[in-house]
């Protein structure tokens, strides 16, 4: 997948759902925010992510002393204000080359990292919008399922480093995007796991397991409930075996 292009093409997509909407709009999926607070969010983020790979930092940047990093207050600055962080972004990481290790939140990382990161924070982000303007939400298989994968690999990084760990020892969810893939998260040796497979991979099978959850949905339905944007009940969300166990997940894994 381009993630470049992907992040720029979504990130235009954002900005069209949020063109002409009333930014005092309340966002009931981030709740006390507004579609302001989203645009500004996006926009700042993108300013953050951009001046952390083009000046090739190692260390922590204030998101607060990003130049540019309020946008104007006329309404289309604003959309131009919000697609020029994605665009400053790519143009930071070709000028500093993809591999070139700079810092984020999970430790130190390529350059490219920041794009896939940025790409998903967008998607989710428009998600917001769309659902606080009523509107239908969708993205294609091959998204979705990258969104899905990015979001539980930073789970399983960030709940190695002492964050309660969402499933306990015995514990098995198993993620079934239709048509699109399958996600395993187990407790290995007392750390979270994924395995891209079946719950019945040789990795999770070889402990022994006492409660086993099997989400399934469309792509787009399952990374939405994943990420919290629909309840865990939806009716798109179809849940069998331990149900306690996805409650469990949802209730301990980041908003």
């Amino acid at each position: 997948m381009d993630f470049a292009a992907a992040l720029i093409e979504q990130n235009d997509a954002f900005a069209q759902t949020l063109r002409g909407a009333d930014q005092a709009t309340p966002v009931s999926t981030c709740p006390g925010w507004t579609l302001k607070h989203l645009l500004r969010h996006v926009g700042r983020g993108d300013r953050w992510a951009a001046q952390i790979v083009g000046d090739r930092l190692t260390d922590y940047l204030d998101p607060r002393e990003v130049p540019n990093g309020k946008p104007p207050d006329d309404a289309d600055g604003t959309i131009d204000w919000l697609r020029g962080g994605a665009q400053c972004l790519v143009a930071a990481m070709n000028r500093t080359g993809a591999d070139t290790p700079v810092w984020t939140f999970l430790g130190p990382r390529p350059a490219a990292w920041w794009i896939r990161r940025r790409l998903h924070e967008v998607i989710v982000h428009r998600a917001d919008a769309e659902l606080a303007l009523g509107g239908d939400f969708r993205l294609s298989s091959e998204l979705a399922a990258d969104g899905l994968t990015e979001w539980l690999e930073r789970v399983v990084v960030q709940s190695a480093g002492g964050v309660r760990t969402p499933l306990r020892d015995g514990q098995t969810l198993h993620l079934h995007a239709a048509g699109a893939g399958d996600w395993t998260l187990c407790v290995n040796d007392g750390a979270l796991a994924l395995v891209p497979s079946q719950p019945d991979s040789a990795f999770c099978s070889s402990r022994e397991r006492s409660s086993l959850a099997t989400v399934s949905a469309d792509a787009t339905s399952l990374f939405l409930a994943v990420v919290r944007r629909i309840p865990a009940d939806d009716p798109r969300i179809t849940v069998s075996g331990d149900g306690d166990v996805w409650t469990a997940w949802l209730d301990h894994t980041p908003f």
